[in-house]
């Protein structure tokens, strides 16, 4: 079946000496993987390897065959242009990161219209923004809510988060927990959108708990899900630029 649909670039394995496989994650159909035959040493085709960076946004023409194995693709362009997300040192990194995060937490062959403007919508909020020191926290906490494991925010007066549980909590257990500062900042995030992310000024030390914290929520909660290996990258990106 050929389908015309947006699609977010999450990962390019090169196959071969001249081929790629493209995973992607698209509006029509949720997760797909393509196999581009020849594109790496093409100059004239359809199909350009710059149209398959981390996090491009693309519309593309493909064929479906639905059956779980590598799909074909015709047609690729970029409908959003980023200004500054593969130029900017800090947003390069993030973006490496955002890209292996969404690649070990999505995984679904399926329509999901919301995730799918989520993603594209923080993408561009992200492009055209310059204090984003937090963002990848807040868009991690987020994308929670589609993956079913967005915090229980009941009692969120309580002192301590249990990250197993995923709830608020009176008294500390054996779970991992969030406690002190990192709670505090836990909660902030949960009570505001990208707009309000600059106001929460954070050390440098808070950040990087606070996001070894979250990683683990997400190991705890999805199964299978890898600790991104660009995680040390950015971490150091972010040591010395932001």
């Amino acid at each position: 079946m050929q389908v015309t649909t947006k699609a977010i670039v999450f990962s390019a394995l090169k196959y071969g000496d001249t081929s790629l496989i493209i995973k992607a994650f698209t509006a029509s159909d949720g997760i797909k993987s393509y196999l581009l035959r020849g594109v790496l040493s093409s100059k004239k085709g359809k199909l350009k390897t710059a149209y398959f960076q981390p996090l491009t946004q693309l519309e593309i023409v493909a064929n479906h065959r639905n059956k779980g194995t590598l799909e074909t693709l015709r047609e690729a362009k970029v409908y959003y242009h980023y200004q500054s997300l593969y130029a900017d040192m800090a947003k390069n990194a993030m973006t490496l990161f955002l890209a292996e995060l969404l690649v070990n937490s999505i995984r679904e062959e399926e329509r999901n219209e919301e995730l799918f403007e989520f993603l594209e919508a923080s993408l561009q909020w992200l492009d055209i923004h310059k204090d984003i020191a937090n963002f990848h926290l807040f868009f991690m906490l987020s994308i929670t809510k589609f993956l079913g494991f967005y915090p229980d925010v009941y009692q969120i007066d309580k002192p301590y988060f249990d990250l197993l549980e995923g709830e608020f909590v009176s008294v500390e257990s054996l779970n991992p927990m969030l406690r002190g500062e990192n709670i505090y900042y836990f909660k902030t995030f949960l009570g505001i959108n990208f707009d309000a992310i600059h106001n929460v000024k954070m050390k440098k030390t808070n950040r990087q708990e606070l996001l070894k914290s979250l990683i683990l929520y997400f190991e705890l909660h999805l199964q299978g899900f890898r600790k991104p290996k660009s995680l040390a990258v950015l971490n150091e990106v972010f040591n010395t630029y932001v």
